[in-house]
């Protein structure tokens, strides 16, 4: 299994936290990078928080999702759900 098949993603939404943007523009560039990943239903992002929501197909593995912020030039990293902090 590949790395981009290993942490399938259990629930649709994902809540990312974006670094490296300067202006809507920026904001822009993330959403379409996410919306491009095969089972992405819709990529949400707030400037402000730089926080990005992304609803997906189940089985969108949050690898491709972090790979696509990269490849349009920003970085991420998944923001765990309140469950999982408690953990």
């Amino acid at each position: 299994m590949d790395a981009l098949t290993t942490d399938l993603v259990a629930d649709t939404t994902v809540d990312l936290a974006v670094r490296g943007m300067t202006c809507a523009s920026c904001v822009r560039r993330v959403e379409r990078a996410l919306g491009k990943v095969p089972g992405v239903e819709s990529a949400s992002v707030n400037f402000a928080t730089e926080r990005a929501r992304v609803r997906t197909a189940p089985g969108v593995a949050t690898e491709r999702l972090l790979a696509a912020v990269k490849a349009a030039g920003y970085e991420a990293t998944p923001v765990p759900k309140p469950a999982e902090e408690a953990a």
